[in-house]
């Protein structure tokens, strides 16, 4: 297993002084190696470092076909079949699952030894079971949960899908953005439910993703995706929103969106042996990428995915620290010492002045009939799980993850989104891949990553509504 040495980065809405035409996004890719990147029309080779890549609208609305040439570049990171995601969690019918809620951050919780609070929002209250209304970059409603305590005290990762028949942030196979493979509609999908429906906390109401007050908080700043294929599905949702939702495409916000690899966020290596070099995994070192973050103002970390890989999963000969190579590891413990790393990292390197750092909980895979390389199938869902006695049980690693989280001294906002991904048997591309072959054992089914628009435009709206709940800096306005 290589190292992943790589980064997408989405230039965040800005102008070219030297023409008349809108331009309205930006992207490019570093790497240990030259990338092809598109810049208008034309195509170049280029050396190791962050140009922005312009994309531009024509007149009538439809987009040049640079955004043809820049789909085609953007699917070469990892396809699915590489990431040979699995399912972390056999399904068990536990009635209710409480045990689930051990792994809920409510606001106003001790993390670590700083207590995540509201950083008194001047907030306008009304009533209701919809989302929130955003208008002109304020807050103008939100709504308070039903026994009268405020929206800082609800647990909007509690709750429920309901049927939403409303249009999505953007129209499904309309982004450039997102991975082929994840472009469910374009890849045949005949249904279009799975972007149908809408999550709602028990307690209160979350508003919807404002894409002009998102870029006016994060003007002049960086924010960093850093994780696996999971968080990159996070990051292409949420570039997809700000791209088709803003009415001024002109105005320049001087910001970024940054996607970088690095799934298991420890440093992935070698070790020289007695009868050669074999790949081991150092938990007790970052990964090289830290450089490509350190100076972010908004840091959004996953890793859960890849610790189901064959190698990960066995531990034998593995899992190094120092120049101990253990002769077998639980992957959980692994994990957990991962973990231990990555957060002694943050309280040592972080500045909470500045960044505010925040975790993606594990995204709940569905496999029926097998895993992901043994006949595990989800083409034939069309609706979320109703019965919650079919729901699995709160993820070990996010266990694992909670005590971690309890010993760091940075504060830190925990998007857990186990649960209610847990639903959503629906919304993998399944077949619907565009390299997927329908032939026995040729391909596998993707039911780990999900379709966009999606699942991950949801989380995106948890991100907005957590930032305004307990965002420092721009975020407090």
């Amino acid at each position: 297993m290589a190292p992943h040495l790589s980064r997408w980065m989405y230039a965040c809405i800005f102008k070219n002084p030297n023409s008349d035409k809108d331009f309205f996004q930006g992207f490019s890719r570093t790497s240990t190696t030259t990338t092809t990147i598109v810049i208008e029309n034309s195509t170049q080779l280029v050396p190791q470092h962050r140009p922005k890549v312009l994309v531009s609208e024509n007149k009538d609305g439809s987009n040049s076909t640079s955004l043809t040439h820049f789909g085609n570049f953007s699917s070469d990171v990892k396809n699915v079949s590489d990431f040979k995601d699995t399912h972390l969690i056999e399904l068990k019918n536990d009635p209710k699952n409480e045990s689930f809620s051990e792994g809920k951050l409510l606001f106003g919780q001790e993390v670590g030894n700083r207590r995540v609070k509201s950083d008194g929002l001047d907030l306008k209250f009304g009533l209701g079971n919809k989302r929130g209304k955003i208008s002109d970059g304020k807050i103008s409603q939100i709504l308070r949960n039903y026994s009268g305590s405020s929206f800082e005290e609800c647990d909007i990762f509690d709750g429920r899908w309901v049927r939403d028949d409303s249009k999505p942030y953007y129209p499904a196979g309309s982004c450039p953005f997102v991975d082929k493979d994840m472009n469910c509609h374009l890849n045949g999908r005949p249904d279009n439910e799975y972007v149908k429906w809408r999550w709602q906390p028990f307690g209160c109401d979350i508003p919807s993703l404002n894409a002009t007050d998102f870029l006016e908080r994060l003007r002049g700043k960086k924010m960093v995706f850093v994780g696996d294929s999971l968080n990159r599905n996070m990051w292409e949702s949420l570039v997809c929103i700000l791209r088709h939702s803003l009415k001024y495409k002109r105005r320049d916000y001087n910001c970024t969106v940054d996607f970088v690899v690095s799934p298991f966020l420890v440093r992935e290596s070698s070790f020289k042996g007695k009868n050669g070099s074999f790949e081991t995994l150092r938990l007790d070192l970052m990964d090289r990428t830290t450089s490509m973050y350190q100076d972010a103002d908004i840091l959004i970390f996953n890793t859960g995915h890849w610790w189901t890989h064959e190698k990960t999963s066995r531990g034998l000969d593995y899992y190094q620290e120092g120049n101990h190579v253990y002769p077998r590891l639980k992957a959980l413990d692994a994990y957990t010492r991962a973990l231990s790393t990555w957060s002694k990292w943050v309280d040592k390197n972080i500045d909470p002045r500045r960044t505010q750092v925040i975790f993606r909980g594990y995204s709940v895979t569905h496999f029926w009939g097998g895993q992901w390389n043994s006949g595990g199938q989800c083409h034939t869902e069309t609706e979320p799980i109703s019965n919650t006695s079919h729901l699995t049980k709160y993820p070990s690693k996010m266990r694992a993850f909670d005590n971690v989280m309890r010993t760091m001294k940075t504060p830190m906002i925990y998007l857990n989104i186990s649960r209610l991904t847990d639903y959503r048997k629906d919304g993998h591309p399944s077949v619907y891949r565009a390299t997927y072959k329908l032939k026995p054992g040729e391909h596998a089914q993707d039911c780990s990553h999900w379709c966009l628009p999606g699942v991950p435009d949801t989380w995106n709206e948890l991100l907005y509504a957590s930032l305004l709940k307990v965002g420092r800096g721009s975020w407090k306005r």
